[in-house]
């Protein structure tokens, strides 16, 4: 008797490129998922493609060409792709400079840019194909700066509070069409975006463990995680501060 295989479900990674990307990529791999990392440098992400297949053998690594800041491009790329993928992550993103962004307009726009305008307006499009269909998962990579403005990075920390607003809408419009919707807050990672910070260890991740974490809350449906559970307290705390307090602290 032959017994057909199941289908492997594809994710497609946008932002395919930066270290959390390519750690989630790897997880999803390794369990048998199809994976198309998308980079606004081609050859990049083929280079990155190809070592991925050798690390995961067997697995059907592709690569596609993506800048996020191109939003005209947006209903091409999709339409161009070979099929709807399952699921999308979201991994794209800029800290950029706050004081830099304070005085230089450019700057500022590109942060916003960047981590808000183009990855929602790319969702958007990908919710209303996945609600036309019945089914996917979308994974928004946010950020605990978007839980309370803090002079030390409110441009990126707006941006990222724009994005965590923009998943709950979707997550509320497309709870009852069989789509999913989950919101990542990572807090600190050690990649090469913090390479050079002093960053501490109780709140500080690791790529691969932030890349299960987001693999456990797609299984289990998960809505909002914090990668590290510490970070939800710390969080409540900073947002519970009185505002007449607030002012008054350096964050």
């Amino acid at each position: 008797m032959n017994l057909a295989l199941p289908e492997r479900k594809s994710l497609l990674v946008v932002g395919g490129t930066s270290d959390i990307a390519k750690a989630t990529a790897l997880t999803f791999a390794e369990k048998g998922w199809n994976v198309t990392i998308s980079g606004r440098e081609l050859p990049v992400a083929r280079a990155e493609a190809a070592n991925l297949e050798l690390r995961v053998p067997g697995s059907v690594i592709t690569a596609v060409a993506l800048d996020i800041l191109d939003t005209a491009s947006f209903a091409p790329f999709l339409d161009s792709l070979p099929v709807l993928p399952d699921a999308v992550l979201l991994a794209v993103g800029l800290l950029g400079d706050q004081a830099l962004a304070e005085r230089h307009i450019d700057h500022a726009t590109l942060v916003m840019r960047s981590n808000f305008e183009g990855p929602c307006l790319l969702l958007g499009l990908m919710a209303s194909r996945f609600q036309d269909r019945g089914s996917g998962t979308i994974i928004g990579i946010s950020s605990v700066a978007g839980d309370r403005g803090r002079a030390s990075n409110y441009v990126y920390g707006a941006a990222k509070a724009g994005l965590s607003a923009f998943l709950s809408g979707l997550r509320n419009r497309l709870a009852a069409r069989g789509v999913h919707v989950l919101t990542v807050k990572p807090g600190f990672v050690r990649t090469k975006m913090t390479a050079g910070m002093a960053l501490p260890a109780a709140l500080t991740a690791e790529p691969r463990e932030l890349a299960l974490a987001i693999y456990a809350a797609v299984e289990k449906r998960r809505n909002v995680i914090y990668v590290r559970p510490a970070w939800w307290l710390v969080m409540m705390i900073i947002r519970s501060i009185p505002e007449g307090l607030f002012k008054k602290l350096r964050l």
